[in-house]
Order: C-alpha cells, then sequence, then structure tokens
C-alpha cells in the first residue's frame, strides 16, 4: 500500500469575507435578476422565453417596477446565473432559485456563473472584429491577478500594458503577424513600389493597436464591473471582496491542476477517464478537477461529451462523472443531449441531481425504456472492463424484477450491444437454466426473430 500526501485545504486571502458575507454581497448583485426570475417563474403561458417578447417586457416592467432596459438586463442575468430554465416558450425556475435564499452555496455558484459570462452581459463595442475580442477575453483572466495580487487599486496605463502583453503572447503562440485593420501581409509578386506602400501603412499599426486594446480593456473593466466584480474609480480599478474571492478560487484550481495526483492532468479526456476508471470515488474526482482546472469550461465539456458519444460504455458513465464536478456551467450542454438516445438516460439523471434530487431518488426519472437502455449499457461496460461475478450481481438492478421480463424489454430496447451483453451475461451465469434463457434471447436479437 501506498500513502498520498493530501494538500491542506486553501485559506483565502488576509480580509476576505466570510462565505455568508460574500453570498449577502452576491444576492446584492443579483436581486433584480432573482425579482424577475420570479415574475417569469410565475407567468404562465409564452412571452417569457428570450429574447424576452415585447409585451412580457411591458408586463414585467410595470408589475416590478422597473425600467424595460433594467428588465431585459436583470433576465439576462437570471438566465446566465441559472435562476431560470427555458423550456419552449416557458421559463421555470432554476434549481438555483428555489435554493436562493436557504443556500450561500448556490449563490455564490450562480454569481460564479454570471462572472464567468461577464463578456455576455456586457456587449463590445461595435464595428472591432471577433478574433480581437476573443483575445482580449483571453487576455483577461491575466488582468484579474494582476487585480488580486496586488490587493489594492492598479491604474488602468498598468492594466492597459499587462492586456497589451499577453494580447501579443497569443498571437505569438498562433504564430500571427500583427497587421494593421483590415490589411493583409503583401503578395510575393507585390512590386517594390506596393511593398514600399504596405511598409508605410504598417508602420500606422501599433498606434492603432494600442487605441484597440485601450477600447477593449474599458470594455472587459465596464462588464466586470456590472457583474459585481471590480469597482472602477478615476484612472484606475480594484476588485471588489467578490471578485477578489472568485479570483483567488480559479489560481487555486489552477495550483491543483499544477498538483494532479496521478498525472492524467496533460491526458485527452478519454486517457484521462482511463486512467481514473480504477480509482475511488474521492481520488478520481480529484483528478477530474485537475484535468478541468487545466482547460476552458466549454472545450473540457466538448471533449467529455466527445467521448461519452463513443462505443466504449465505461467511458460514456466516466465522462459524465466528470461533468457532474463540472456542475452548473455544464448544464446547457448536457441538456442539449437529451435528444441523443445514448446520452439521454445519463443526461437525465445528470440533470435530476443537479437540480438537488438525492442521487438515490434520481433514477425515477428515467422512463422503463431509458432505464433498460441504461441497463445494457452498464452491462456492456462491465462486460468490457468488470469481472463475471460483476456482470451477474448487475442482473439486481435491472427495473424490470424478473428475468424472463428483463429479456423481454431488453430485446426491445434496441441497445447496439444487446447480443454482446446477453452472450457474457450466459457465459458468466452459474445457474443453467437461465443461462440457456438469455443465450436463446442473444440468438433471438440477432437473428431479428421475436
Amino acid at each position: 500500500m501506498t500513502t498520498r500526501r493530501t494538500r491542506p485545504a486553501p485559506r483565502p486571502p488576509e480580509g476576505t469575507p466570510p462565505r455568508a458575507e460574500l453570498a449577502r454581497q452576491a444576492r446584492a448583485v443579483l436581486a433584480d435578476a432573482v425579482r424577475i426570475a420570479h415574475w417569469a417563474a410565475g407567468t404562465p403561458g409564452p412571452g417569457t422565453a428570450a429574447p424576452l417578447a415585447a409585451h412580457a417586457l411591458e408586463r414585467a416592467a410595470t408589475a416590478l417596477e422597473l425600467s424595460p432596459a433594467q428588465v431585459r438586463a436583470g433576465w439576462d442575468r437570471a438566465r446566465l446565473a441559472g435562476l431560470v430554465e427555458l423550456h419552449g416558450d416557458t421559463a421555470r425556475p432554476g434549481w438555483r432559485l428555489r435554493a436562493w435564499d436557504r443556500d450561500d452555496s448556490a449563490v455564490l455558484r450562480g454569481w460564479v456563473a454570471l462572472f464567468d459570462a461577464w463578456s455576455l452581459v456586457h456587449a463590445a463595442p461595435e464595428g472591432i472584429e471577433a478574433g480581437a475580442v476573443a483575445e482580449a477575453v483571453e487576455a483577461v483572466p491575466q488582468v484579474l491577478s494582476l487585480l488580486q495580487l496586488s490587493a489594492g487599486p492598479v491604474t488602468v496605463p498598468a492594466l492597459l500594458d499587462l492586456l497589451g502583453q499577453r494580447v501579443a503572447e497569443l498571437q505569438e503562440e498562433r504564430c500571427e503577424v500583427p497587421l494593421g485593420p483590415g490589411r493583409t501581409a503583401p503578395a510575393a509578386s507585390a512590386s517594390p513600389a506596393e511593398t514600399a506602400a504596405d511598409q508605410t501603412a504598417a508602420s500606422a499599426g501599433p498606434a492603432r493597436s494600442a487605441d484597440l486594446n485601450a477600447l477593449l480593456l474599458d470594455w472587459a473593466l465596464e462588464g466586470l464591473a456590472a457583474v459585481g466584480a471590480l469597482t472602477l474609480g478615476k484612472g484606475h480599478a480594484t476588485l471588489t471582496p467578490l471578485g477578489n474571492w472568485a479570483v483567488w478560487v480559479k489560481l487555486e484550481q489552477i495550483c491543483v491542476a499544477a498538483q494532479s495526483p496521478a498525472g492524467n492532468i496533460e491526458q485527452s479526456a478519454a486517457d484521462m477517464l482511463l486512467g481514473c476508471a480504477r480509482l475511488t470515488p474521492g481520488p478520481a474526482r480529484d483528478e477530474y478537477r485537475a484535468w478541468l482546472a487545466a482547460r476552458t469550461v466549454g472545450s473540457a465539456v466538448a471533449e467529455l461529451l466527445a467521448v461519452a458519444r463513443g462505443e466504449d460504455a465505461l467511458l460514456r458513465g466516466l465522462a459524465f462523472e466528470a461533468l457532474r464536478v463540472v456542475g452548473g456551467p455544464a448544464e446547457p450542454e448536457v441538456r442539449a443531449v437529451l435528444a441523443e438516445p445514448s446520452l439521454r438516460p445519463y443526461a437525465l439523471l445528470w440533470l435530476a441531481e443537479y437540480e438537488g434530487n438525492d442521487p438515490d431518488d434520481a433514477q425515477d426519472v428515467l422512463s422503463r425504456e431509458e432505464a433498460t437502455w441504461l441497463w445494457v449499457d452498464t452491462a456492456a461496460a462491465v462486460a468490457d472492463h468488470g469481472e463475471t461475478g460483476l456482470l451477474v450481481r448487475h442482473l439486481d438492478s435491472a427495473v424490470q424484477g424478473t428475468v424472463p421480463a428483463l429479456l423481454d424489454e431488453v430485446r426491445a430496447v434496441g441497445h447496439p450491444r444487446t447480443v454482446q451483453v446477453l452472450v457474457a451475461l450466459a457465459a458468466a451465469h452459474p445457474d443453467p437454466a437461465l443461462a440457456k434463457a438469455v443465450r436463446r434471447a442473444a440468438f433471438q436479437v440477432h437473428t431479428g426473430g421475436a
């Protein structure tokens, strides 16, 4: 046996308010969003979906005594913070809204989801190409790190200098040569006069780039201020206690990633999940957190779902275990795969647990057919990676209650691995009569018989 030294629980920076106070501040930031979410969730019929219909906007403004602009902004925040869920044209309360007054952790998670979406809350200036905006968004974490480490006001020129350096690094990493707006590299066949003209025009590029960076920095600071992450003074910016805490949490995640206990941080999602397959739940979650912290949420969720769509049923289940560690930011993508039969049972269970249902009761959200499909998929994972005794014991988890009923429904569910699962179960089961019935069922599925 080996022992693994555990990293002590990190302590927030000196002066960080307690979680209850941070949650109070988060509730204050999202007060209008919560009011609008309650109003939308209690309004029957269509008209509360995004974009907010004109008549619903007017009704909400009148009922809540807010301006239409305030209603629209609060509605966007409610959606981004997970306070409301959209089902067609109907808004329903999200689990965070139901837990808002009693669960500080739910409040802080909701605010962090809004903080992560700051670039959606505050629209980018018009006329700037998407690539420049994306570079600025990617550079903002370094700006926030400087603000957090400074533990006080930082001048805008210092932040602008850091933003410019980070953007230049990103362009260099992509092997891009900065050109003036609307410029392209000179053609190989360009004449000396054309080349000289290009060089003259390019000489004005850095000035324009500095102006562009200044414009993007102003946009980013205003967006972060809009979600309550910082305050703006005359020529300087300062993180709020909420913003300081959020940046510290994210820096801690990076530290966890750097200390990935089993060394899977640089692996692909599939290799990481295979590396975690024989870990107990606690260490496996540590690995998931380390792997996730080293990636953007969007790319990590997309990679995990791509693995889940593959043929390996074990990886499918483990991918959704890793998505449980992601939590709220994965909800839209998980909800989007409900239409995919192979992922639907996993997604339904994930959403049920995410919305606060007891894991032991989460199976109730599955239809009989979905539960049967999941039983076959889990059996396939056991047949591929587990022990024969475990496959036999897996019979007890079937919802049907009897083997004949299970076989009837397994034949009808249409899982692509049905034949292999039944053959493996027949080979593993010690009861000759039952094994014979299972083999017969496998033959009938294989030949298309009844």
